[in-house]
C-alpha cells in the first residue's frame, strides 16, 4: 500500500463518512444514485426507500415506493438517474419515474420464477435474471423480452457489461459462467461447470479480467472473451462471497457471508485489510457511489453502512513482494463518520 493512502487510512478527518440509515426491515440491495447524493434501497417486504446522505448533515428519506407485493430483490438506476428500475420476487420488473415518484411502466409477470437479479446495459435495454436459471433481456418501452434464454438450471445471481456493452455475463447458483451476445440476441459462451456456486462478479484491469465471487470462497479470475476456464484462482475468504464491487482497475472489495468486507488486490493477488463489517451479519449487497468516495453496504441488520474508501485508488501492489498474511485480518483505520465521532467523545 503507498504511503499516501496509508495515510489516508488513519486520518480520521479525511476517511469520514455518512452515518448509517436505519431501517425497519431487512435491506436486500442499495444502489448509489448516479447524479445525486442519495441511495435507493430495496426491502424484504417489498418497499423501495430513498434516502439522502450527506458527512455533513442528517441522511433524510426521501420517498418509500411501496409497488412490490413481495421482497425487491435487485434495482438499478438509469444512466442519467431519471429512472429507477427495480424486480421483485413477486416476478414482475418495474419502472419509476424518480422526478414524480410514479410507476411509468409494469411487467407484472416478467418472469415465470422470481426475479434474482438485474442489469441496466444503456438508455434502453436491461437484462434480467431469476431463480430457475432463466436469462432475458429487454428494451423496457416494451412489455415483452426482446430475447430469452435458459442456459442454466439454478438461479441467476449476477449479471454484468463492460463499456462495449457487446455480451452480459451471467453467473449461475449451478458453477457456470455464461456470456450473451446482445446485439446477435444468442448464447456466446457458458464456462465447464465448477465444483462451487458462482455468485457474483466485476470487471477489473483496464476490463481484461473478470473476478467472480464463489460459494467456497475463493475469487475464480477469467480472461475478458474467454470465458471457458479461469486464467487464475485467488482462495482465502473464510466463506461464501455474495457481492464483490470493483474500486479501482486492480482494487475490488468483497462481501461475504461471514459479515466482514474486505479489500482485495487482484493480480496481484492480495488480501489488502478489513473495510468493516456488519457483525456476523452476511453482507447482502454492496454499492460503490458516484465519486468513488464511498462504499455502502446492507444486511440482516436493517441498516445502511457507508465506508469511505477514496485511498484504495492509489494502492500499488509489487508482484515481486511476498504479501503480508497479517493484512488478511488488518482493519483499515477510521473509515465511517460514527467512528470519528466516537474518537472525538473519547
Amino acid at each position: 500500500m503507498t504511503e499516501l493512502a496509508s495515510k489516508v487510512l488513519t486520518d480520521p478527518k479525511v476517511s469520514k463518512a455518512p452515518v448509517d440509515i436505519d431501517i425497519d426491515s431487512i435491506v436486500v440491495d442499495i444502489c448509489f444514485h448516479p447524479a445525486r447524493d442519495a441511495i435507493a434501497a430495496g426491502t424484504i417486504d417489498g418497499e423501495v426507500k430513498i434516502y439522502s446522505y450527506s458527512v455533513d448533515s442528517t441522511n433524510h428519506e426521501l420517498m418509500t415506493l411501496d409497488h412490490h407485493k413481495k421482497s425487491c430483490r435487485a434495482l438499478c438506476f438509469s444512466e442519467d438517474g431519471t429512472l429507477l428500475f427495480s424486480a421483485s420476487k413477486d416476478k414482475s420488473l418495474q419502472v419509476v419515474d424518480m422526478n414524480t415518484g410514479s410507476v411509468t411502466s409494469k411487467m407484472m409477470n416478467a418472469h415465470k420464477s422470481p426475479i434474482y437479479s438485474l442489469l441496466v446495459i444503456d438508455n434502453y435495454l436491461i437484462a434480467t435474471g431469476d431463480d430457475d436459471g432463466y436469462f432475458k433481456l429487454w428494451d423496457y418501452r416494451r412489455e415483452t423480452a426482446i430475447m430469452e434464454a435458459k442456459n442454466s438450471e439454478e438461479f441467476i445471481s449476477d449479471l454484468t457489461t463492460n463499456s462495449e456493452k457487446k455480451f452480459v455475463l451471467a453467473t449461475s447458483g449451478e458453477g457456470t459462467l455464461t456470456a450473451f451476445n446482445i446485439r446477435a440476441k444468442r448464447m456466446e459462451l457458458q464456462s465447464e461447470l465448477f465444483e462451487s456456486e458462482f455468485l457474483s462478479m466485476a470487471v477489473v484491469k483496464n476490463e481484461n479480467k473478470l473476478a467472480v465471487g464463489t460459494g467456497e470462497g475463493a475469487i475464480n479470475i477469467f480472461n475478458w472473451g474467454e470465458w471457458g476456464n479461469i486464467s487464475d484462482r485467488f482462495p482465502g475468504h473464510p466463506m461464501s462471497i455474495d457481492t464483490i464491487v470493483a474500486i479501482s482497475d486492480d482494487v475490488v472489495c468483497t462481501g461475504s457471508m461471514d459479515g466482514v468486507i474486505r479489500a482485495v488486490h487482484i493480480l496481484p493477488n492480495r488480501f489488502l485489510g478489513i473495510v468493516g463489517n456488519h457483525d456476523e451479519f452476511p453482507i447482502e449487497n454492496m454499492s460503490l457511489s458516484r465519486d468513488g468516495k464511498f462504499l455502502a453496504s446492507c444486511s440482516h441488520d436493517q441498516k445502511i453502512k457507508f465506508w469511505n474508501i477514496s485511498c484504495l485508488d492509489d494502492v500499488e501492489e509489487d508482484p515481486n513482494v511476498k504479501p503480508k498474511h497479517k493484512n488478511k485480518k488488518k482493519k483499515l483505520a477510521s473509515t465511517r463518520q460514527a467512528d470519528f465521532f466516537a474518537g472525538l467523545a473519547d
